[in-house]
């Protein structure tokens, strides 16, 4: 693997599941998925400068409790391509949210260094993070189509500051073979479809995470009493959830408003595409 220098720093991007559909469990525990998977304008950065040893520096607002060893999986994204150096790591998403923190972290390291192989065994939302584009992610995650012709979406991201370990969440799931995704919207489809077809899909670990965490019915109250509201749902294995509104102005408001009435809450208006 070449040493690579970044120099600038590298966006790595909230990654949102618009859609989660969980299709089976295979012998050796992994479960089956099929998800709709866009990025948002919002995310971490980070930034590479080559040397002798790994070492890994974590600042920016929500670095607090980030392992800066090899739990990390932008170190562990270093140690699968033997790359050696100095990461800077900027946290603006949260820890462990459901929107792919670390493992768009990880994705991004990837990108930034030319990798070219398999990286699943990194976890799996680490593939479709690595390559980094509107997806269909299937299989265990290892199965990525790109799914160039989704529209662009205005979004609200809030998370309550709750962690949640996603195998609690895969350990809460009672039916685990559940029909997968019928197919996309064709090119071209306006907004109201895509609406359409994304309220007759599903996050199917929503129910689960929301026993972990019940005050993420409370997130998703909260983003459906907002004004003009398309489409709320949970993201990943929580507990981010996000909203969907007809334009950039409609979501900036949205986000004041919850930030008004929840102070505490992560809430951030952002572009998903």
């Amino acid at each position: 693997m070449r040493q690579t220098d970044t120099g600038d720093w590298v966006r790595a991007p909230a990654k949102i599941n618009l859609t989660l559909h969980v299709t089976g469990q295979r012998d050796d525990g992994y479960h089956l998925l099929d998800s709709l998977v866009v990025f948002a304008h919002v995310g971490d950065k980070l930034r590479l400068t080559a040397g002798d040893d790994v070492a890994l520096e974590v600042s920016g607002p929500l670095a607090a409790g980030v392992p800066t060893d090899d739990r990390n999986l932008v170190w562990r994204a270093a140690e699968l391509t033997g790359w050696r150096g100095r990461i800077e790591l900027e946290k603006r998403l949260p820890h462990g949210g459901g929107i792919g923190g670390g493992s768009s972290d990880a994705g991004a390291f990837l990108r930034a260094v030319g990798w070219q192989k398999s990286a699943v065994s990194l976890g799996a939302d680490v593939p479709v993070c690595h390559f980094g584009q509107p997806a269909r992610m299937s299989g265990i995650g290892d199965q990525i189509t790109p799914a160039g012709d989704v529209m662009t979406f205005f979004a609200v991201l809030v998370n309550p500051n709750v962690h949640i370990a996603t195998p609690k969440v895969f350990q809460n799931l009672v039916a685990k073979t559940n029909p997968p995704m019928p197919g996309l919207p064709a090119p071209g489809a306006g907004g109201r479809v895509w609406i359409e077809w994304l309220a007759a899909q599903r996050n199917d670990l929503q129910d689960a995470a929301q026993e972990v965490a019940p005050i993420i019915r409370d997130v998703c109250v909260a983003l459906a009493e907002t004004d003009d509201v398309l489409l709320v749902r949970m993201s990943g294995s929580g507990a981010t959830c996000f909203g969907l509104y007809p334009s950039a102005e409609v979501a900036r408001a949205a986000a004041e408003t919850l930030s008004q009435q929840h102070p505490n809450w992560w809430c951030v208006p952002t572009v998903l595409n």
